[in-house]
């Protein structure tokens, strides 16, 4: 509507319709004192934003998870081996760690107490600014807002369970390849090994895809049970906190999908998971019976993979228990050192973890 113009009529004159008309719409506006007297309306606070790519990369590591720790022990003929290989290796290692971070935000985004910390900060958009940039600049600063305390226990606790699930699965392949000697077959040798080792390391490159309905598997996915713990946490649990602070602030969605994929970078655990492909390799390059494949898997694939991802969430490490089996079986599966070279133990993510509490 235009300026209203209101014309004053002589005394004691009729009013014209038209004036009359005006006067009752100035009579309804809000005069020029009082609105300037008012507040603007507030900014609009943007919803929780996480992009989709960030949801199918969780969904692809609780996919590896669900594939890896349901590996049974139970062999009895070479092609169920050569099978559990193939599902176990299928994992390339940045991806697995940059999943990894993906699933932690997630989880921080399933606590309310966190997310009511991180949202405290939009009611003034210069300091929503500044607390977006302190982000970017370190991860860490997540770990200040009130409630990161129980969302890192979230994160903790659910990393660390599918660690210690495929460890122990690991564990039990292990076993296996002592116990499965009294079968004829385990002692024949691996047909095709160098096709063998060629198609690990095609299958390692391979990107992982999220289950066709990601949502519904991380709402499977129970979280609920949790306890807070104190800082300092690993550098993936605060870059799951980080990366779950900005989509509480609006600022994890798709435009800003290629600075958030730049915060899920996490070299100690890149290290750990590179090197049990490494070893893993060289123990497939040596090994030419079945049961030594099964080694192989035990070892390196679940019981080496589990313990990184053990170690990236922070959690306790399990023990791992001797052998059962008798001495001669012992003997025979450790003939060939290099596929028995255990584990080289990788940069301890929580004791060099420099970031500021």
């Amino acid at each position: 509507m235009g300026r209203l113009t209101i014309t004053v009529a002589p005394r004691h004159s009729l009013l014209t319709p038209a004036l009359t008309l005006a006067i009752l719409l100035a009579a309804c506006s809000t005069p020029p004192q009082m609105r300037a007297l008012q507040s603007p309306p507030p900014l609009p606070i943007p919803s929780v934003s996480l992009s989709p790519r960030i949801i199918e990369q969780a969904g692809a590591y609780l996919g590896y998870v669900a594939q890896a720790r349901t590996i049974s022990a139970d062999f009895t003929a070479p092609d169920q081996v050569a099978s559990a290989l193939t599902r176990g290796e299928s994992f390339e290692p940045q991806q697995l760690r940059r999943d990894a971070i993906a699933y932690a935000a997630m989880l921080a985004l399933q606590d309310p107490a966190f997310v009511a910390g991180v949202r405290l900060y939009f009611a003034d958009p210069e300091q929503r600014r500044q607390v977006i940039a302190e982000l970017y600049r370190n991860p860490a600063y997540a770990v200040g807002f009130k409630g990161s305390d129980s969302a890192a226990g979230r994160i903790i606790a659910k990393v660390g369970e599918a660690g210690t699930q495929i460890y122990a699965a690991g564990q039990a392949v292990k076993q296996a390849a002592y116990d499965v000697q009294h079968q004829a077959w385990s002692k024949a040798d691996v047909p095709n090994r160098d096709e063998r080792l060629a198609r690990a390391k095609s299958i390692s490159a391979a990107i992982m895809m999220s289950p066709r309905d990601p949502v519904s598997t991380l709402q499977r996915s129970d979280s609920s049970i949790t306890y807070p713990v104190v800082p300092p946490y690993t550098p993936l649990v605060t870059r799951g906190l980080a990366v779950a602070a900005l989509a509480a602030l609006g600022e994890a969605g798709d435009t800003n999908d290629g600075t958030t994929m730049l915060m899920m970078a996490e070299p100690g655990t890149d290290t750990c998971l590179n090197l049990s492909k490494l070893n893993l390799y060289q123990c497939l390059a040596v090994a030419k019976p079945n049961y030594e494949d099964i080694f192989c898997l035990g070892q390196h694939i679940l019981m080496d993979t589990g313990q990184c991802l053990i170690k990236a969430s922070g959690a306790a490490m399990p023990v791992e228990p001797l052998p059962l089996s008798s001495p001669d079986a012992t003997a025979t599966v450790k003939k060939k050192g290099p596929a028995r070279r255990p584990l080289t133990p990788s940069p301890d993510t929580t004791a060099t973890n420099n970031e500021p509490p």
